[in-house]
């Protein structure tokens, strides 16, 4: 497991409370902004980033998060540009960073690459949404991938990135098991059907869910999809390792634009919410 993975729930372990991991997409609306805006989600409180690489055919995403792609392969974002930004986060900051993207930008940069690449730049994970275990023992572009650690040369170990696994609202106890097998870091628990964008109200299942999965795995797990104010974020923290937050993000990055205020009013509205996660667990 990537140490700074570990130590950040050893610590929220340790103050009893859940982490908050919100989500940019990379180059919305350019690189040096996302650079700024991570540094300021970090200075109001967010434990872990994940980062979107933009993709042309993003197929888990809603509108929100559509859009955002656009907008950053519109301004010429490219996956070796999002590597590029994040030894810029590196020099400033040590939070975790798990890069959300698809299969076909890695395997078109090359698998072994992008897997070298990504740890020297300081990636911790990565998150794939098109990636089900079943293809990942299976294909041989995958088993490359996970042993790049055996041809790397200078630079980060390409074996301490995790992978984080998806798990859904659907999924039987079976195909849980065998997720939470392979998983490495946290669980994502996708906490509603559909894609991802803000809805009114948490899913009513999720405790019962989350209960489900901690019978079959000790990692930590984070909820995402739908969660966009505070209420929800505590809502949330109550039952939860990690609340994510991105769509209510990226739909304020796309309102406000490329302007000079732009990082510290993303830092403004997270706020908040990070406040809502802290306090969710005391009294209880």
């Amino acid at each position: 497991m990537s140490e700074r993975i570990e130590r950040l729930f050893a610590r929220c372990r340790d103050e009893d409370r859940a982490a908050f991991i919100p989500y940019i997409c990379a180059g919305d609306p350019n690189f040096a902004r996302t650079v700024e805006i991570a540094l300021a989600l970090e200075r109001n409180g967010a434990d872990l980033l994940e980062l979107g690489l933009p993709f042309s055919d993003p197929l888990a995403d809603g509108i929100v998060n559509q859009l955002a792609a656009q907008r950053a392969l519109q301004a010429g974002a490219t996956a070796r540009g999002v590597l590029d930004c994040v030894p810029e986060i590196r020099r400033a900051s040590e939070i975790p960073i798990v890069l959300y993207t698809y299969l076909n930008p890695i395997f078109r940069f090359g698998i072994d690459k992008f897997h070298q690449a990504a740890a020297d730049a300081g990636v911790d994970g990565f998150l794939i949404l098109d990636l089900p275990p079943e293809e990942d023992t299976k294909t041989k572009q995958v088993d490359c991938l996970k042993q790049s650690s055996s041809r790397i040369g200078n630079g980060g170990n390409a074996e301490d990135i995790v992978w984080v696994r998806l798990i859904a609202p659907t999924s039987p106890p079976e195909r849980i098991a065998l997720i939470a097998k392979s998983a490495r870091g946290f669980i994502y628990y996708v906490s509603r059907e559909g894609v991802t964008g803000a809805r009114d109200s948490v899913a009513q299942s999720l405790e019962e869910k989350l209960t489900m999965i901690r019978q079959y795995t000790d990692l930590p797990i984070a909820v995402g999809f739908g969660i966009s104010n505070p209420e929800q974020a505590a809502q949330v923290a109550r039952m939860a390792d990690a609340v994510v937050i991105g769509s209510a993000i990226v739909d304020l990055i796309g309102k406000i634009g490329d302007i000079d205020d732009l990082a510290n009013r993303v830092g403004r509205f997270v706020a908040p919410i990070v406040s809502a996660i802290r306090q969710a667990r005391k009294g209880q």
